[in-house]
């Protein structure tokens, strides 16, 4: 029988997280950095704090898992 350690799923689970968040960022990411003239910076922001939204709710259903299966639930996996 596998017996798995649920706070280091919970870890790995949020590294997956951040990985996935840093991934949604990058595009909104370029618009911020570069300041181009013309480019839509505030809708970069807006769209970056979706994105923020979104994963402090996964990251709270992980934080709040019992069992892998919660975890996978929270990742959408």
């Amino acid at each position: 029988m596998i017996t798995v350690n649920v706070n280091k799923a919970k870890a790995i689970a949020h590294d997956m997280r951040r990985a996935a968040r840093a991934a949604e960022f990058a595009p909104h990411d370029e618009v911020i950095a570069k300041r181009i003239p013309g480019t839509a910076e505030a809708e970069a922001e807006a769209a970056r704090q979706a994105i923020r939204d979104k994963y402090a709710v996964v990251q709270t259903a992980i934080d709040a898992a019992a069992t892998t299966d919660e975890i996978k639930a929270a990742l959408g996996v």
